[in-house]
């Protein structure tokens, strides 16, 4: 070739680059802007690269671009602003996750570095979202996304996969033009062999404020007939923040665990000023499903308020849900109530129509005036009972057993666990001044503290150890083998899949801590229990049915080091019982001994 003939090819290689530069930069992007590339290498959890990752860019044009990574592992965008990009990161089987480059990350060299490691998802969530507008039939084309980790439509049939995730908490957004969205938690325990599964209608009405048919057919359990709230400790021990779990409950719009109680308010946030009064639609509620007996008809609330006065009291009420109805809606028990004190005082309620059915049970504070309206109502206890209860008493009735404060009335009324799996592990730790947030946590893993009822009838617990939550005596000459310092009850229909039960504990120092587990039937008869095998260091039998051991190991990071206690409940296959775990002062003077409820399964 010759020079002439090479110059004229190179000139128009030069400018066909050209051409094709300039033709990528951004009409809003001017040539003369600063420019550089953003690299990386995304990598597994053991450091190793991941080919084939789809890399995408935005903040350079309308459309965001895309590359794969080399099999090193390695990418980079050339020619890109110094401005602030998006750069998301997605392959099958792994999760999605994006981050930020600002233009601060580029160094001298205009080069900015953004390395990613990427975490292996295997588990999916899955479902059938249905129409409420349309009889039911299969909802095509709704939008299910759960942020970055995925988003995908439902098909014909209404069902809908997001894949790629790993075991965690999500927020589910379910959302289609003209029809109210919906928002769903999906939590690590909602996870079975890696799929969680959730079913949805769409477009049916509210029948309490957020909250739909499908909605109400997954509330949690009221099993038993108290609940107390609040920090403050009047009455020591049973009424104080560590024995009080009302914040473990199911709330819905404004609420505050305080000193007094666990306070229902008036939504009162500035865009919340403008909403409407109503005085039949809650503004703010706590809710259940309860089956009413004869023995727990009557509810009663203890209650006082913040913010009111005899000229603008808090506005309440209690409004259930029969969803065996044909179409279910929220019903009032009896008129409205209004109270306007900084003081305690008791309310009830009446729900002897409902006797004999399982219900929804929402009680709630009503908006009465649109503008700055400022109302909280403090519950201290939702109590159930076959009478008003009020001040501190305990729930009325017949003891089972004497000492106890545990009425037949009670026992016969409990609701049988649906639940075999507990856990004395609290996932959030804290103390007096935080530890709301970890009481909302017990409701993600089963912990025994918010699943069993705590009657503290002499010694508070601790509810915070890492080695579990811990039940314990006083430091006393009473000694007791009958009564317990304090205990957790639960009811439990034994059948042949759940009449094996194993307790995972431990202890602490060189003192025996004595114990009980104790079954009460419906109808009265009480059994002591015997471990049918241990493998604690020390164990024997007692006096009166307890049994007391030593046993010094076991940790949150040693499960295999607890103790196991072992007991088969078979005589009671085909029976509701109530399995009662109790710890006993029987060594006078002793010190505070402990037993450490690592986990309890019934299988």
């Amino acid at each position: 070739m010759s020079k002439k003939l090479r110059a004229i090819v190179y000139i128009a290689l030069v400018g066909a680059f050209l051409a094709s530069a300039i033709s990528c930069i951004n009409e809003d992007d001017s040539i003369s802007d600063p420019r550089g590339s953003i690299t990386g290498t995304v990598t597994d959890g053991e450091g190793q690269p991941i080919s084939d990752v789809n890399v995408s860019l935005s903040g350079i044009g309308e459309e965001e671009i895309a590359i794969t990574t080399g099999s090193d592992g390695k990418y980079i965008f050339e020619d890109v602003p110094l401005k602030t990009h998006a750069v998301k990161f997605s392959k099958a089987g792994w999760l999605a996750v994006s981050l930020t480059v600002n233009p601060e990350k580029f160094n001298s060299e205009k080069i900015a570095t953004a390395n990613i490691s990427l975490v292996f998802a295997s588990a999916k969530i899955t479902g059938t979202i249905k129409d409420g507008k349309n009889g039911n039939a299969p909802l095509e084309d709704v939008n299910v996304s759960v942020g970055v980790a995925g988003t995908t439509n439902s098909g014909s049939d209404g069902i809908f996969t997001l894949e790629n995730l790993i075991v965690d908490e999500y927020t589910v957004t379910f959302s289609k033009a003209n029809y109210e969205p919906i928002t769903k938690t999906v939590t690590e325990a909602d996870f079975v062999d890696g799929i969680a599964t959730l079913e949805i209608t769409m477009g049916s009405s509210e029948i309490l404020r957020g909250l739909t048919y499908s909605d109400l057919l997954t509330a949690d359990k009221w099993y038993y007939n108290e609940y107390r709230g609040g920090r403050n400790a009047d009455v020591y021990p049973r009424w104080d923040w560590a024995c009080n779990y009302m914040s473990s409950l199911d709330f819905q719009g404004a609420w505050q665990e305080q000193n007094e109680g666990t306070t229902l308010q008036i939504r009162n946030n500035e865009d919340d000023r403008s909403n409407p009064a109503d005085l039949n639609v809650f503004d703010s509620y706590v809710y259940g499903s309860k089956i009413i007996t004869e023995d727990n008809k009557i509810l009663s609330l203890r209650v006082s308020t913040h913010n009111a006065d005899e000229a603008n009291p808090a506005y309440f009420g209690v409004q259930v849900v029969d969803l065996s109805e044909t179409q279910p809606t929220a019903v009032k028990i009896g008129e409205n109530r209004t109270y306007a004190s900084g003081s305690y005082g008791d309310v009830e309620f009446d729900l002897s129509e409902y006797v004999g059915k399982e219900v929804i049970v929402a009680i709630g504070i009503y908006r009465q005036s649109t503008g700055d309206y400022w109302k909280q109502l403090v519950l201290r206890a939702i109590r159930f009972a076959d009478q008003k209860v009020e001040n501190w008493d305990w729930l009325p009735g017949t003891e089972v057993i004497e000492g106890w404060k545990l009425t037949q009335e009670t026992i016969r009324s409990t609701m049988p666990h649906t639940k075999t799996y507990f856990t004395g592990i609290s996932p959030v730790s804290g103390n007096r001044d935080n530890y709301v947030d970890a009481y909302r946590a017990w409701r993600n893993v089963d912990h025994i503290a918010a699943n069993w009822f705590f009657t503290p009838l002499k010694k508070d617990p601790e509810v915070f150890p890492s080695e579990g939550y811990l039940i314990k005596t006083r430091n006393t000459s009473d000694v007791d083998t009958k009564v317990p310092e304090a205990y957790l009850y639960s009811k439990f229909s034994i059948d042949a899949g759940s009449n094996q039960l194993t307790l995972s504990t431990r202890n602490f120092g060189d003192n025996f801590t004595y114990f009980k587990l104790t079954a009460i039937e419906d109808n009265g008869t009480v059994t002591h229990l015997d471990p049918q095998s241990h493998s604690a260091d020390e164990a024997s039998a007692a006096e009166d049915g307890c049994w007391k051991f030593k046993h010094g190991d076991g940790g949150a990071g040693n499960p295999e080091g607890y103790a196991s206690f072992a007991y088969d409940l078979s005589q009671f296959n085909g029976k509701d019982v109530t399995l009662a775990l109790g710890v006993y002062n029987v060594e006078a003077n002793s010190g505070e001994n402990k037993l450490v409820i690592h986990s309890i399964d019934l299988k």
